[in-house]
């Protein structure tokens, strides 16, 4: 790999992740200032050079989302206007996605002026990681590279040499993502069938598949507030689960989520590192693994033209 022109940045959202990519990388973390004006206003410097040079802007959009959004943009016109070649975005986590369409009169459709603004700003590429709705990437006119956190979690697995696994989408919507974490680790599925009354309260309705004496893994891309992967892992169990695992790509953990995991039935929960977790959140039950590799053959694969889908043939 050419590192000449390539250069890495990081805002203030997950700067370990970002460190951990220029590292696997084998370049150093680029030198910029972000920090604050007394009045709250977001002030950066990009102390080195960039002219010519393909830069790659690691920063998840996660709480205070934000915040962590005008970071994001603000370098991203620094950069431009230092005159790099091409901007790529590198936003493993990406706010506002659950906002992706409208429910009722009047809403509106934040993933797609997220994605407008980015592109304004100046925005070349966007590399991202498990799309709470895959069609987001239609909401953009520049490319996307959607990678999947399935092959991270199955390895990971894999590993433990589980038997007797079924693993269970907590809902209709993650069928597809439960199917496949099920063939990579060799398991059948079963489905929580719910509904939501309201934001961030889910109701279970029903289950469909064989859980008797089974090692459940219950797969989501966001772990939120934890009421339905708790509510779930005690109905699979009440059903007649052996052990119930959960894991998911983002945790983004809000509100009463590490109470309900620490009291809840689950024994272990599997997060990736998309969202950088404060050390009063890491909890024993919570099993942190690194997307650094992933994202770094990504950017390797983008930076020297080449197909970045072949991650994942």
């Amino acid at each position: 790999m050419s590192v000449r022109r390539l250069k890495i940045f990081s805002g203030n959202s997950n700067p370990s992740l970002a460190l951990e990519i220029a590292e696997y990388l084998g370049v150093g973390l680029g030198s910029a200032n972000v920090k604050r004006f007394s009045d709250g206003e977001i002030s950066i410097a990009i102390d080195e050079s960039v002219r010519g040079a393909d830069v790659f802007v690691v920063q998840p959009t996660s709480s205070p989302v934000n915040d962590n959004i005008m970071e994001l943009l603000i370098m991203i016109d620094a950069l431009r206007r230092a005159s790099a070649r091409r901007i790529t975005a590198v936003i493993p986590y990406y706010g506002y996605a659950r906002q992706e369409r409208k429910t009722r009169a009047r809403d509106p459709i934040t993933a797609k002026l997220f994605a407008n603004i980015l592109a304004t700003a100046g925005t070349r590429r966007v590399v991202t990681m498990d799309l709470h709705a895959p069609a987001i990437q239609g909401f953009f006119d520049i490319p996307v590279d959607h990678l999947p956190g399935v092959p991270i979690l199955a390895e990971y697995l894999l590993n433990k040499q589980l038997e007797n696994v079924v693993v269970v989408s907590p809902d209709l919507g993650g069928v597809t993502r439960a199917r496949d974490l099920a063939e990579r680790i060799g398991a059948s599925i079963a489905i929580i069938d719910k509904r939501r009354p309201e934001p961030n309260v889910a109701e279970i309705m029903h289950i469909i598949g064989d859980l008797n004496g089974k090692t459940v893994v219950m797969i989501d891309d966001i772990i939120d507030t934890a009421g339905t992967i708790t509510q779930g892992a005690a109905a699979l169990m009440e059903r007649g689960a052996k052990e119930v695992f959960a894991c998911c790509t983002h945790p983004v953990l809000s509100g009463l989520a590490l109470e309900r995991l620490q009291k809840s039935v689950i024994k272990e929960v599997v997060i990736t590192n998309t969202i950088q977790l404060p050390e009063e959140k890491k909890i024993d039950k919570l099993k942190v693994l690194s997307v650094a590799p992933l994202l770094g053959e990504a950017i390797i694969r983008i930076h020297e033209d080449l197909s970045v889908s072949k991650l994942f043939s």
